[in-house]
């Protein structure tokens, strides 16, 4: 091969690689980044700026003077290589090897590791090339760009770096591996992503939870109930617990009352609100734009039924988000707690088998429910509340007597139950009347 084309060849692939570099560092370099290269007075940061707020236009001139170089490259090595070889198969199989070769190191592997590992410098000297070049070349890279649109089904070209959610998923991630962002700040990213295919009954507090008022209660019972659960927002329902027919704020009960102290007397229905009511199946991400809007935060979710599912408030949401809401009476309890007297504190979480082993049983289950919590709630027949206590019959005939403890938390959910045995007379044993 003669000097005059290789030397013309190296030449070509040089380009090459500097516009691999110019498009690989374009393609890290966001339109804040360069912002910010401006503000701190970074030179070229001007032409660095252009580039940035039209980047299609410029990717497409660097894509077409890359190509466009690695072509004449290959055509230069093509010719060369028949020129000195004798049997044509034999030279386009050595120009086919060395030009994948060189494609594949010079202009594909080299320069788009560097122009990763350094985008804003590259960047910026790309844009002294690229500006000048974009107006010589004029329309004609958009024009071969709409040519090659127009013969490729689907969207065509993409004006962002992202063709799917699980791309820019990725760059999240790999951000978090170089220490860009924080764990705390990637996972919230995702979450983010994964409100939009979040339905209303994964995130919602369901109906068995709720703590409820009918609506011939009073205004006085209403208050109390607000205040020993520490719920400011209470379902009010109408025949059954499944018929919800209004919301009543714990606001609106002291207003009442500390207008006229005669209210007390009144049914709540004179003081509730009307209920926003919402299929479980809504999307959260849909639903909490929907409460920013109409400034409610509180709805009923009801099933395919008709019935109500649950209730799903705007903290609900936002904790898919940012994860669990917790409040300055938030400690971690241990699981049981020996009061002595076989009188035991423990968690509502409980597993009932683990409280019969306190008690001395080898085994001791329940068809309906799992835990202490959902033991207390079977007995009164309703979500317990602080205070609420109601006794059980251990499988030997023993009774104990639950207590459910301060609540805790923003759901205000009871975290401990008191549990003592009973004597045959129906008190606690250390509350046995002693002979004078």
């Amino acid at each position: 091969m003669s000097p005059q084309l290789a030397l013309g060849a190296v030449a070509l692939v040089v380009v090459a690689w500097l516009f691999a570099c110019a498009e690989a560092g374009l393609a890290r370099v966001s339109s804040f980044r360069a912002e910010e290269a401006v503000r701190s007075g970074r030179r070229g940061s001007a032409r660095l700026a252009q580039v940035a707020a039209d980047p299609t236009r410029y990717l497409n001139v660097a894509l077409l003077v890359r190509v466009a170089c690695e072509m004449a490259a290959a055509a230069l090595i093509t010719y060369g290589c028949l020129m000195e070889f004798d049997s044509t198969t034999e030279a386009l199989l050595i120009a086919i090897a060395v030009m994948v070769l060189v494609s594949y190191v010079a202009v594909g592997v080299s320069p788009r590791t560097i122009g990763r590992q350094h985008p804003l410098n590259t960047a910026t000297v790309s844009a002294y090339v690229l500006v000048p070049l974009a107006r010589v070349m004029g329309p004609i890279p958009s024009l071969l760009i709409l040519i090659g649109n127009a013969l490729t089904p689907g969207k065509g070209f993409r004006r962002g770096p992202f063709a799917s959610e699980a791309e820019l998923r990725a760059l999240v991630d790999l951000a978090e591996k170089e220490s860009l962002i924080e764990d705390d700040e990637r996972r919230m990213v995702h979450s983010v992503f994964e409100l939009g295919d979040t339905l209303v009954r994964e995130v919602m507090v369901p109906r068995t939870d709720l703590v409820v008022i009918e609506r011939y209660k009073t205004i006085r019972q209403a208050l109390t109930l607000a205040l020993r659960s520490g719920f400011s927002r209470i379902p009010v329902t109408g025949e059954s617990e499944d018929d919800i027919v209004g919301i009543v704020y714990l606001k609106d009960l002291v207003r009442k009352t500390h207008i006229s102290r005669d209210a007390e007397s009144e049914q709540v229905s004179t003081a509730m609100r009307p209920a926003f009511f919402v299929p479980d199946t809504k999307n959260a991400g849909d639903l909490l734009r929907e409460m920013q809007k109409e400034r409610n935060h509180v709805a009923v979710a009801v099933d395919e039924y008709g019935g109500t599912a649950g209730i799903v408030t705007i903290e609900d949401i936002l904790e898919e988000i940012v994860g669990e809401i917790t409040d300055e009476y938030d400690r971690e309890l241990p699981p049981v707690e020996d009061l002595g007297k076989d009188r035991y504190r423990v968690t509502a979480r409980l597993d009932i088998g683990d409280l019969g082993e306190l008690y001395g049983l080898e085994s001791f289950d329940d068809e309906d429910v799992e835990t202490v919590g959902g033991l207390l709630a079977k007995a009164l027949g309703r979500v317990p509340i602080a205070g609420a206590s109601s006794v059980v019959e251990l499988p030997d005939g023993r009774e104990l007597r639950l207590t459910a403890e301060a609540a805790a938390g923003r759901r205000n959910k009871i975290v401990t139950v008191l549990v003592e045995p009973v004597d045959p007379a129906g008190l606690p044993r250390d509350e046995e009347e002693k002979p004078e």
